[in-house]
């Protein structure tokens, strides 16, 4: 049940650009001087300004421009043309409609849009954007927890590095070798992102429904927590059958609560599990081992995948085939280094799920060694490989080899594997037992 307590506020970064198109959907009060207006605006930056400019008027800022809705529970503005998915295969652009306060910033020389928003409202539309409002109630709730969790971790964590004056470090580069991962401390000037880099977040595009406002009202201020630290819930796709260790994909901390968990009530037979050996590893990716995230019911992924996660049905077992030429073409571009003709590509260390950790890329004019996990998915595919849990087959002559990646799973494999809680959810599980199935140990607690 809602408790009285005001939750935090948030800013959520949207889009950025040279410059930004919204239409005010209802009357908002310029903070610099209290003027109120709607209607359709543009938003610039000239000679390191930024110039808000709305039928022939414009006023300038060398700071922000914060736009304020005269009232907040009626009161919306479109944001046009906004990316979602960037650099995912289902990249695109749409209006989003959000309400709250529209902040815009300059970063660089690009004027960002962010959304000044409270943690609940906002996670009302996440959960509408991660996938459809239409699933079963205990994944909803349970998703409501980890998003929240994951949200105000990272609000902590950010102040933390401020405090103590840090500067964090998500990368370590050697002649040979080049160690990266990605995590939202890529943003400085406001809490989180609006797409898959944090949580998808599309403002109140996404239709609500009673379902979604049910269970982030009965989850109000709800987190999970873990020695008394709200917990770093991070989530996914799909697992492909083990999920992974934290310090394998990000930094390297270990949580007790984001360890290797099967997705499954028991391990599933005829497979050992140590990944450290590749013939495991060969026969677990090969396989159709049973786990809750195996599952091919259109009835479930159609509850829990929007339009555009439904284009691709390759969640647990897949593939890409790609000839000598391709793959080496393709490493290039995305990488920035030209390792001339491919040789191989050679799995150094892998986590508990199965996952590359430290990837070999051979080749006629360099070899090196690349890591983390979606380093390695982002150098061989033109948007993600999948997962980084795959095995190579060489087929062909020198002349003419062809690369085909045999994998499992979608996504980092850290923590909630949504696919598997839906299942779950489905087969009636409660949403505590779901979180205590992907974060083991950990405990709920309401936090205001």
């Amino acid at each position: 049940m809602k408790t009285d307590r005001k939750a935090p506020e948030l800013q959520v970064g949207i889009c950025s650009g040279e410059e930004i198109s919204f239409t005010l959907n209802a009357p908002f009060i310029l903070e610099k001087n209290g003027t109120s207006f709607s209607g359709k605006c543009i938003a610039g930056i000239k000679e390191g300004r930024i110039v808000l400019i709305r039928d022939g008027w414009e006023t300038v800022s060398d700071t922000f421009i914060l736009l304020q809705p005269d009232d907040a529970m009626n009161s919306s503005f479109t944001l046009h043309a906004v990316t979602i998915g960037v650099d995912f295969h289902w990249q695109r652009k749409e209006d989003q409609v959000f309400r709250g306060s529209l902040k815009l910033i300059t970063e660089g020389d690009k004027i960002t849009a962010v959304n000044v928003i409270s943690v609940e409202e906002y996670l009302t539309s996440v959960i509408s954007s991660e996938m459809k409002a239409t699933s079963s109630e205990e994944f909803l709730k349970a998703h409501a927890v980890i998003s929240r969790s994951w949200l105000l971790a990272q609000i902590e964590k950010s102040r933390n590095i401020k405090r103590e004056g840090k500067k964090f470090n998500s990368h370590t580069y050697k002649d040979e070798e080049v160690i990266r991962w990605y995590d939202r401390e890529d943003h400085t000037n406001y809490d989180v992102c609006a797409d898959d880099h944090c949580q998808r977040y599309q403002g109140i595009t996404r239709a609500f429904t009673p379902e979604v406002s049910k269970v982030i009202s009965e989850t109000f201020g709800e987190v999970l927590v873990y020695e008394g630290a709200i917990c770093d819930a991070r989530f996914y796709k799909c697992c492909g059958g083990v999920t992974e260790l934290f310090e394998n994909v990000w930094e390297p901390v270990n949580h007790r609560y984001l360890q290797g968990v099967i997705d499954n009530p028991a391990p599933p037979h005829g497979y050992n599990l140590d990944m450290d050996n590749e013939d495991n590893a060969r026969k677990w990716i090969l396989g159709k081992p049973d786990a809750f995230c195996n599952t091919s019911d259109k009835k479930i992924l159609s509850q829990v995948l929007n339009d555009y996660d439904l284009e691709t049905n390759d969640f647990f077992r897949w593939k890409v085939t790609y000839t000598r030429k391709e793959l080496s073409d393709l490493v290039k571009e995305r990488t920035g280094i030209d390792f001339g003709n491919i040789i191989d590509i050679v799995p150094l260390e892998r986590g508990v799920s199965g996952r590359i950790i430290r990837l070999k890329i051979e080749g006629t004019l360099k070899t090196m060694i690349i890591g983390k996990e979606l380093e390695i998915r982002k150098s061989l595919s033109k948007s993600h490989l999948y997962s980084s849990c795959f095995i190579v087959e060489k087929k062909g002559n020198a002349g003419d080899t062809v690369f085909t990646l045999h994998g499992a799973g979608w996504g980092h494999g850290v923590g909630l594997c949504q696919i598997g809680a839906a299942v779950m959810g489905y087969r009636g599980y409660s949403y505590s037992e779901i979180l205590g199935h992907y974060f083991p140990g950990s405990q709920l607690e309401r936090k205001y």
